[in-house]
């Protein structure tokens, strides 16, 4: 498989990964509201546990075990996805702390706010540029993400914590050289032993809400290894075939639907000020996708050298 960046201004090769990655994210609070009785620390360390079976069946089948091993045996790369195995493991846990708790809204928030520090990233750290439309997108967006911040600040730990988590984490998985199956592999070695130290402590505890309590939550639970690795696997290959900036915009597809399921499934009340943010975050993305369709309308009407 190629893993190799794409060229600065390319969109498209990571484009179908990005809407699938996203999507999924969109719609796991309702997977994950299936398992509202059942720790958070343990959703976290089970879904750990069963998405890393399901990513060395895959490496098999597509032969990859061998970059696999070869990750663990350099210390620059394993460096690189120590760091990334915390970040993505601080944001899985804060993430579900954020569904149990009902504060859809605030995770939402998060991932809205993500996209502003994948663009502050991509510029400082990948030298990325934005045109003069671009700029003004992600400052329509950034006037919505303040107005909600304002209205929102006893749950701003959980968007702030969200948003940079991940950030980071995809700018870590961009510039690490390694496929994203095996880094994903990786990153779940790194978490094994805790995550099995975690799930021992509360199978032995026996307090009748995990594993093990009850056939259906034992199935959800495990089911959570695919809806882990899967989008994971889809967003580490997005990141590395399209421009930070652009990723960054796809992105608001899981906050807007996670927000909607917030106002019309979990019953969460809208206040004025989230209305406001979401209004302005739509028209950003509009101006965005706009200038985006521009230039790729421009670079396939100008004729070949």
């Amino acid at each position: 498989m190629n893993t190799a960046p794409a060229p600065a201004g390319s969109h498209e090769g990571g484009l179908p990964y990005a809407l699938a990655a996203y999507g999924i994210w969109g719609f796991v609070p309702l997977f994950f509201k299936l398992l509202s009785s059942v720790p958070p620390v343990e959703v976290l360390a089970q879904r750990i546990l069963w998405s890393l079976p399901l990513c060395f069946l895959i490496m098999a089948f597509r032969r990859q075990i061998g970059e696999y091993l070869a990750v663990l045996r350099d210390w620059k790369v394993l460096r690189l996805l120590l760091a990334s195995s915390v970040l993505i493991a601080v944001n899985w846990l804060v993430y579900i702390y954020a569904i149990f708790t009902d504060h859809v809204l605030a995770a939402s928030l998060g991932y809205y706010l993500n996209p502003l520090v994948n663009v502050m990233l991509g510029m400082v750290f990948l030298g990325e540029r934005l045109s003069r439309m671009q700029m003004l997108a992600v400052v329509i967006a950034g006037v919505g993400v303040a107005i909600l911040l304002a209205g929102a600040l006893d749950t701003l730990w959980i968007s702030l914590t969200l948003a940079f988590t991940f950030g980071i984490y995809g700018l870590l998985r961009k510039i690490a050289p390694v496929g994203s199956l095996p880094g994903l592999s990786v990153e779940t070695t790194v978490l094994l032993l805790p995550s099995l130290a975690v799930a021992g402590y509360y199978l032995a505890a026996g307090d009748g809400r995990g594993f093990g309590s009850e056939k259906s939550i034992s199935l959800l639970l495990m089911a959570g290894g695919v809806v882990t690795a899967v989008p994971l696997l889809l967003f580490a290959t997005a990141a590395r075939r399209m421009s930070y900036a652009a990723l960054g915009f796809v992105q608001y597809m899981a906050p807007t639907i996670q927000f909607l399921l917030s106002l019309f499934v979990f019953d969460e009340p809208l206040k004025p000020v989230q209305l406001a943010c979401f209004l302005l975050i739509w028209v950003s993305i509009a101006v965005f996708s706009f200038d985006m369709w521009r230039k790729m309308r421009a670079d396939r009407m100008m004729p070949a050298a």
